[in-house]
Formats: structure tokens, C-alpha cells, sequence
């Protein structure tokens, strides 16, 4: 009998399933699509929403717009990561209410999540504790979504809405979280109380339901996205503050008895680069992590003819630093980072004389990169980074202006001064992003890129007079997206 026929089936079949199982190429790899941010597959993404961390997975949910790259018909994205670095897809958790099909009128607006650790909600199915999900619905009040199976699928709360809506305080963006020396769930919600603009701000509210709100007071001079998070100064468990975050980024340090937020200072700035908005951090951290997590929208960036609008920040983790009666909030991206590290470049002791062709990064070349260096200013008037550098067309400088004392950087200029001399400086570099951190995370700056493809080498550059590196560490980042 001849068995040649079904063998060479066989054979195509085993083929066919290896080449449909075989990742594509180019997924996740346009020229524009950048390598260690989060973007989604496709459309407009913006705000980070509902972060929360259960059971090993960090979810990130996101303004989204499946019909397109616009700002419009707004739903919940969602993504989860095991490390904040490497995201699975999910479908989109939430839709519009009321079957609205308007690009505006109820749809999902940001928000927060929480786990329903006591089932106080009263939805809990089965082991999984319930995911509580709170939202603006815009212009259709602030409602409730729920979760049984770990954040897989949604259900919207029968008695929504729990806060209905007022058109002249024009309420949104709830962020809700447990504060243990009351007992109660906080919300801080953004309103313009009696519908005059001097007063908006965010609101605080109580409640041992999570359905009946009491409002409890009101701080002005905020427009959007609240956050409040209770933070260690200087690494010290019995010395803590509050932080209480507006959508640009900037925030007041102060404390909060559960009920009040009262400042301490004034307002600060915690990034000062082209792109960062909608800063928001991850509820529910395990107590054995103890870190604060807080990621961004990098607001206004363009992906020239890329099939998605919008990427996020590389998450960073939060702390204070006192110094004197100073007090500030200090960025600093997370640890995780070092996963993605690749070939290293290395140097120490290095002197950097000016119109010496001594390039020492000239064997750097690609797009993406962790950048960590301390730098003597010795005789320097400036020294700095040209990045995705081209033959053609210039790269990208960082400047550090030794005689001004400021960081420039794509048209932004911020005071910077040394520390014993030196200048600390951290750089993330992806395809569409540039992140820079200085002197411990003192200036933080955060823009969008959008070099051309063969622009793909760095230099290390001093003008009026000597540098000295004291040590310069350059890693090769690898793409996370290369095995989905």
C-alpha cells in the first residue's frame, strides 16, 4: 500500500501550522510603534484609568476609541502585565451607557478600580474577590462596573448612577480608595461646584457601601484626573505625607485626616517636558512591594501614518525627598527596567575634551536605549546628548548649560543646579519617546519623538572646556512585543 499521499498531507499540515504560529515580523515593529511603552494594537488610547493589581497582574485600563485614531466614543481599553512591562491585550472592558452610539453623551470616562476585598458590594460569585470599577459617564453621573472573573468581563451595577449628574458641576474622573483610620472608601472627584470656574477642583467624598457618597469637602485650583496617594519622606515609615496630583502632573504635599486635604505647599511641578498628562497610580500595590506606581498619558505626540494615536509613559515609581523644610516628589522609573536591558556599553574616568573628534558612544547605535551617567562639569560652559543623530539631519540635544544652570531639551528649558559639581542624568530612549531624569529625578522631562528611521546614532558632546565622566552606563533596550 502506498502511504506517500498522507504522509505529504501530513506534511503540509504540520507547515501550515508552523508558519500560522510563527509571529509576524513586523507586529509591533513600524518605524513609528515604540518597544518598551505601551500602545495599543490600534486607534486613539489617552488617559491611564482603573489601575489596580490583583492576583499578579497589574491592569491597566485606558481611554479608547475602537472606531478610530480620533478623541471620540471614548470605552475602557485594557491591558495586563505580570511586570509592568510586558502587556497582554484584553477586550475592551467598558462601553457607553444607555445604548449610546453619540461620540460623547455617556460615554466611558475615566476613573478608578478597586478589589472588593470584604464583598461589601455584595456581587462576589465565587473565590475571585470583585473588581469594583467606578466611572464618569459622561454627562449620565458617576456609575459602577463590576468584575467576578479577575477583570475578563464587566457588568454594569443595577442602581447606577451612584452620584447622578449635575450640569453645573460637570463631575468626573473618580478615584476611590480605601483609608483604614476611618474605615471608609474616599472618592476624589473633580467638580466645578455651582458651575463657576474659580471654584472647580476636586471634591472628597465618604462611604462604607460603595454605593451612598457623603460629601466631605472641597480644594479649588484643579482641572481634571485627581489622584491622592500617602507617601514615605525620605524612605522613613514614620514620617509620611499626602500628595495630591492634578491631570498635568502637578501636585501639593500636605496631609488628609480623611475627610480634608490640607496643603503644606504650594504647587509644584513633577514634569516639565513637552508631553505628560493624566498621571495616575496603581491602587491595591501588595504591602510586601510597597512601592507606589504611577504611569501617563504622553499627551499630544504624533506616530506619523502609524495605525494607533497615543503611547504611555514608562511607569515610574514615587517618593519625597526632604531636604532643609523642602519637600518634593521625586520620579524614578521602575526596577524593571533592568529585565529589558541588553548589550552594555560602559566607561569610567573619562576625560571629554571639546573639538577633539573622541566620540566615546559612536559604537551606540540603534533606537532604543537606558541611559545612566554622572558627569563632572570641571571646565565645561555646556556638555550634553545629541541622540538619533543622522548624516543627514540632526538628532536630538540634551543641553546642560553650566554658566545658566538649566536642562534644555526640545524648546524646554528648566533651572538645574549641580550637585558637588556633577550633573546625574538618566535617560530612557524609545522610538517615539524621550524621558530624562536629573540629579536624582530633581527635572524630570518627558516629550514624544518622531526622528527619521536612519537617524540611529548618539554622541556625547562638551563645549568651552572639559568634561570628566565619572561613569557612564549604556544599555540596549529590547523590544517586549517581539514573542506576542
Amino acid at each position: 500500500m502506498n502511504h506517500r499521499p498522507n504522509f505529504y498531507i501530513a506534511f503540509l499540515l504540520l507547515g501550515f501550522i508552523f508558519l500560522s504560529s510563527k509571529p509576524e515580523k513586523n507586529y509591533y515593529n513600524e518605524l513609528y510603534r515604540p518597544q518598551f511603552h505601551f500602545t495599543p494594537e490600534k486607534n486613539w488610547q489617552s488617559d491611564p484609568t482603573g489601575l489596580v493589581f490583583y492576583k499578579g497582574e497589574y491592569h491597566l485600563f485606558y481611554q479608547y476609541n475602537p472606531h478610530g485614531k480620533e478623541c471620540a466614543f471614548m470605552h475602557w481599553g485594557h491591558a495586563v502585565s505580570p511586570d509592568l512591562v510586558h502587556w497582554e491585550h484584553l477586550p475592551v472592558a467598558l462601553y457607553p451607557d444607555n445604548n449610546s452610539t453619540d461620540s460623547v453623551l455617556c460615554t466611558a470616562f475615566p476613573g478608578s478600580v478597586i478589589v472588593d476585598e470584604n464583598n461589601v458590594l455584595g456581587k462576589q460569585a465565587g473565590e475571585e474577590k470583585t473588581l469594583v470599577a467606578f466611572y464618569t459617564s459622561y454627562q449620565c453621573g458617576q456609575r459602577i462596573a463590576y468584575s467576578t472573573d479577575r477583570g475578563r468581563s464587566w457588568e454594569k451595577y443595577e442602581a447606577n448612577p451612584v452620584i447622578p449628574y449635575d450640569r453645573l458641576d460637570d463631575a468626573r474622573g473618580p478615584k476611590v480608595f480605601w483609608y483604614a483610620p476611618i474605615k471608609k472608601w474616599i472618592m476624589v472627584l473633580w467638580r466645578k461646584p455651582e458651575g463657576i470656574e474659580k471654584h472647580q477642583g476636586f471634591s472628597i467624598y465618604h462611604s462604607g457601601d460603595l454605593v451612598n457618597w457623603e460629601y466631605k469637602s472641597h480644594i479649588p485650583g484643579f482641572f481634571e484626573c485627581p489622584d491622592l496617594v500617602e507617601l514615605n519622606v525620605n524612605n522613613r515609615p514614620d514620617d509620611t505625607r499626602w500628595v495630591l496630583f492634578d491631570g498635568d502632573g502637578s501636585y501639593l504635599v500636605g496631609s488628609f485626616n480623611g475627610e480634608m486635604f490640607i496643603p503644606e505647599t504650594g504647587k509644584m511641578q513633577s514634569d516639565y517636558g513637552n508631553n505628560y498628562y493624566a498621571n495616575q497610580t496603581w491602587n491595591n500595590i501588595p504591602d510586601d512591594d510597597g512601592r507606589t506606581i504611577q504611569i501617563a498619558w504622553m499627551k499630544g505626540g504624533k506616530f506619523p501614518d502609524m495605525p494607533f494615536q497615543g503611547q504611555m509613559t514608562f511607569p515610574v515609581e514615587l517618593s519625597l525627598h526632604k531636604t532643609g523644610n523642602s519637600i518634593r516628589l521625586v520620579r524614578t522609573p521602575v526596577r524593571e527596567i533592568e529585565t529589558l536591558h541588553g548589550k552594555e556599553y560602559h566607561w569610567e574616568n573619562r576625560n571629554i575634551i571639546p573639538g577633539i573628534q573622541d566620540n566615546i558612544l559612536k559604537r551606540c547605535k540603534g533606537d532604543c536605549f537606558h541611559i545612566m551617567g554622572t558627569f563632572d562639569l570641571k571646565t565645561a560652559n555646556s556638555f550634553g546628548f545629541m541622540l538619533r543623530h543622522g548624516k543627514k539631519t540632526p538628532g536630538i540635544e540634551i543641553n546642560y548649560d553650566v554658566k545658566r544652570g538649566t536642562l534644555n531639551c526640545l524648546g524646554k528649558t528648566v533651572p538645574l543646579m549641580p550637585s558637588n559639581g556633577k550633573i546625574q542624568v538618566e535617560i530612557l530612549l524609545d522610538r517615539t519617546s524621550l524621558e530624562i531624569y536629573a540629579n536624582q529625578e530633581q527635572v524630570v522631562m518627558t516629550s514624544c519623538i518622531a526622528p527619521p528611521r536612519k537617524n540611529n546614532s548618539m554622541e556625547l558632546f562638551t563645549h568651552g572646556g572639559e568634561l570628566y565622566v565619572d561613569q557612564l552606563k549604556v544599555y540596549e533596550i529590547n523590544a517586549v512585543w517581539r514573542d506576542q
